[in-house]
């Protein structure tokens, strides 16, 4: 059973390139990867428009989403681990969830951009 519960956007051409680099880097099968895109995420208290705008994830039975939810994620993979502790530091995660914010501004023209470089 997975210490962690992720759920992403299949959807997300984005989402897709950071989960598969997760996968391969989550050698111990720490971390339940949960594709709401594909009609899954019923066990999330949170509901699908409030999944697909931000990353969410569940840590020792806690709700995460932004810059937590990453960091548990980080927590879970032995290679980013230091960062993920790191988050745990409230300055670190302040500022962490206010670069995902910005990143969620210009999310849009990124996923098109993504789209459109994605392999045939």
């Amino acid at each position: 059973m997975s210490d962690l519960i992720v759920w992403y956007d299949g959807a997300c051409p984005l989402c897709r390139r950071e989960i598969a680099l997760m996968r391969r880097l989550d050698r111990r099968g720490a971390i339940r990867f949960v594709d709401i895109a594909a009609g899954a995420g019923g066990d999330c208290p949170v509901d699908r428009k409030a999944l697909l705008a931000r990353f969410h994830a569940c840590e020792d039975g806690r709700l995460l989403s932004g810059a937590a939810a990453f960091a548990a994620m980080w927590r879970a993979i032995p290679l980013l681990r230091p960062l993920g502790v790191a988050a745990r530091v409230p300055i670190v995660l302040a500022l962490l969830e206010r670069a995902y914010r910005a990143f969620l501004i210009v999310r849009p023209r990124l996923q098109r951009l993504a789209e459109r470089s994605a392999p045939c």
